[in-house]
């Protein structure tokens, strides 16, 4: 903890984190998730596995810590398999006296890599939450099966928030031909968030993902343009980001908040400051990749890292 015990107790980090490929060992015959079983090229056995769980659970328990002392509160995640290694992820080592539990939905991705909400129950309180279908068809009118955006309506210490988690369609194809993809992310998101305000004008709001584009994209940008604030814009640098590509930095997690956290004053919920999650302990420590997320694989090649990317995280304050 550090020097202002009492203030602190009332800061909270909320952030968000894609976990690569949060795999089981068990082959799923619905979905291809061959590669991630004993069996194959990458060799995906059950203390790969755990020894995952072990070290992906550290890193959570250590977001926002140096600042206020707990791990966050709400934690977005992407790339999990299952309900099964979600709960085995709450109970490892170093978040099982952490009163963690998750909201999640088995979506129909292809790959069967879901999103996920970890949440504090001691803190709070689900009062809703749905998994909503992102219909999407390539060139040749075939549907393609990508993430649910998962939405939860809670209380956080009796405030009401929603949140909207995401992992948006990735750019494997090329960043221009699958922009389309993303950009129909962004306005699916956009009409979930309205039917939101047209229930509550005053909701807050806390959109989060793996936007595989970054903050200056088109698609994050409409997103923002409905009447968001995106902390994480400033955050993006040449020398700094959440993941890279061909040695550029990029900041496709991020953390987008509606306006009301923003106001001072007697304001009871407020948004103090943004942060990338990347200490040493979790980068590349020498080599050419030196300083970039440190990965569980590189390809087929097994390297006992942590994950390609490197979370994102708010502190906010409630009164």
């Amino acid at each position: 903890m550090g020097q202002h015990a009492d203030e602190e107790k009332n800061l909270y980090a909320i952030g968000f984190y894609n976990i690569e490929n949060l795999f089981d060992t068990i082959d799923d015959p619905n979905t291809l998730d061959d590669d991630f079983t004993p069996d194959t090229e990458k060799n995906w056995t059950e203390k790969r596995y755990r020894k995952k769980l072990k070290k992906v659970g550290r890193v959570i328990s250590n977001i926002g810590y140096k600042e206020i002392g707990y791990a966050p509160v709400l934690l977005g995640l992407a790339e999990v398999e299952n309900a099964t290694v979600l709960q085995d992820l709450v109970n490892s080592k170093f978040l099982t006296k952490k009163s963690y539990d998750f909201v999640h939905y088995d979506s129909p991705d292809e790959r069967g890599i879901d999103v996920a909400l970890l949440y504090r129950k001691d803190r709070f309180e689900v009062l809703h939450s749905e998994a909503h279908q992102l219909h999407l068809f390539n060139e040749e009118g075939q549907r393609d099966y990508t993430r649910d955006i998962l939405h939860v309506h809670g209380k956080l210490e009796g405030n009401e928030v929603h949140i909207l988690v995401n992992h948006w369609p990735s750019r494997r194809k090329g960043t221009e031909l699958t922009a389309y993809k993303r950009m129909a992310a962004a306005k699916k998101n956009i009409s979930i968030l309205e039917n939101i305000l047209n229930k509550d004008p005053e909701a807050r709001l806390i959109v989060m993902g793996d936007f595989n584009d970054d903050p200056k994209s088109e698609s994050v940008r409409a997103l923002v343009a409905t009447g968001l604030y995106n902390p994480m814009e400033i955050l993006l640098t040449h020398a700094e980001g959440t993941l890279s590509y061909k040695d550029v930095w990029h900041l496709f997690d991020q953390v987008i908040i509606s306006h009301n956290f923003l106001q001072g004053g007697d304001n009871s919920f407020q948004f103090k400051e943004a942060a990338i999650f990347n200490p040493e302990t979790i980068q590349e420590y020498k080599g050419r990749y030196k300083g970039l997320p440190f990965r569980t694989y590189a390809g087929k090649k097994y390297l006992g890292g942590f994950s390609d990317h490197f979370p994102v995280y708010g502190i906010f304050s409630i009164k």
